[in-house]
């Protein structure tokens, strides 16, 4: 992009010097909890992917010993599991005439380079988010496209390992838990039931993810929560006194600490196959236990480089500044499965056939539920 003077709008007698508007892109929460590393993944490495290993748990043979046989006992075996792991490296710059300056007074490339934290951390919260669409999207594809919805966890003895069964909850489906499937807008079901008083509103909530993680549920987890679910929590006064600080941000919570909200008003339902889920289920909520997606970051050469061109604008001259970053993100229980020989982008991480599960459904940490 050219800074030119129409960018500085030169009224010397009405203003001299110019203040900042503040950002208000959507909050990240990629410097939280939610957010770990693994040992495994270096964002130096060679090649556009990574490998990180891992070894499985055991499946014991147990032999009853016996004083009469005398056949040889089984052996144990043990074993082991990888998955890939995708880079990608970004770049953003601009170019200033420099005689523009001497019109404006201003310097267009000191704001790019003041604004580049937030440049950057802003795109690796929305990488972060096309990560968890492209998680989504890879368990709804699991499903059965019947037309009746049940693909994904619909009670409390639904073995997500199964065929056929993608790790998700679909509030809407027609479950042995929450009913017949929602055919109109009278009986489609929100995430907090508005019927309910008190803990009895997020009964839902509780019964999701019951049936997903059984015995293995976790202490707390954090809820992306949008601007609109936020809203009912407020107004069903389920907010807790009590705050809780995790990285860069103090977390609302619910329910005893039970959830740790993260607010944000990024789309989080992507678009699926058709059949898979309900159609009243038109809205998404995540559930992720602590250090659900894992980062690295990258070192890129010439992070920052500055470019001059004396003789263009008839001898006037031009300045161009690029920044350069990259990382990786990896949501933990998957292996990559897109393209191996170019850098990932936003549309390839939010990708259903990107990602492919490696480990036990009682180990993913991160649950989709899809609601009206």
């Amino acid at each position: 992009m050219t800074i030119s003077n129409a960018d500085f709008q030169v009224i010397e007698e009405v203003l001299r010097q110019y203040a900042h508007e503040a950002y208000t892109t959507s909050k990240n929460i990629h410097t939280t909890g939610v957010v770990g590393t693994r040992e495994g993944i270096d964002g130096d490495s060679e090649s556009y992917i990574g490998q990180f290993r891992w070894y499985k748990p055991l499946e014991p043979e147990v032999n009853v010993m016996s004083t009469t046989d005398d056949t040889e006992g089984t052996m144990t075996n043990i074993s082991t599991n990888l998955a890939k792991y995708i880079k990608t490296a970004r770049s953003h710059g601009a170019e200033q005439v420099n005689v523009q300056q001497v019109i404006s007074r201003e310097d267009g490339l000191e704001k790019i380079a003041r604004d580049f934290a937030q440049t950057r951390m802003e795109d690796e919260g929305k990488a972060f988010y096309n990560v968890l669409q492209g998680v989504a999207r890879s368990e709804v594809a699991l499903g059965d496209a019947s037309g009746a919805g049940t693909g994904g966890i619909v009670d409390f003895d639904t073995d997500a390992d199964t065929a056929a069964t993608g790790f998700f909850v679909d509030l809407n489906a027609a479950s042995g838990v929450f009913g017949a499937a929602a055919t109109g807008a009278a009986d489609q079901r929100k995430l907090f039931d508005a019927s309910g008083v008190g803990a009895a509103r997020g009964e839902r909530l509780f019964q999701a993810i019951g049936m997903a993680f059984k015995d293995y549920e976790p202490d707390y987890m954090y809820m992306v929560t949008s601007p609109e679910s936020l809203a009912q929590i407020r107004a069903a006064n389920l907010v807790d006194e009590d705050r809780v600080t995790d990285g860069e941000l103090e977390f609302t919570t619910i329910f005893d600490g039970k959830f740790r909200l993260l607010p944000t008003r990024f789309t989080q339902m992507a678009s699926v196959s058709a059949g898979n889920l309900n159609e009243r289920s038109t809205k998404c909520t995540f559930l992720m236990k602590p250090n659900s997606v894992s980062f690295a970051p990258i070192e890129i050469p010439t992070p920052v480089e500055i470019d001059r061109d004396a003789s263009v604008y008839l001898g006037g001259g031009k300045t161009e500044v690029w920044y350069r970053w990259g990382y990786v993100w990896h949501p933990e229980g998957y292996a990559w499965a897109g393209a191996e020989d170019a850098f990932a982008t936003n549309a390839t991480f939010s990708a259903a056939a990107s990602w492919t599960r490696k480990v036990s459904a009682l180990n993913l940490p991160i649950l989709p539920i899809y609601h009206a």
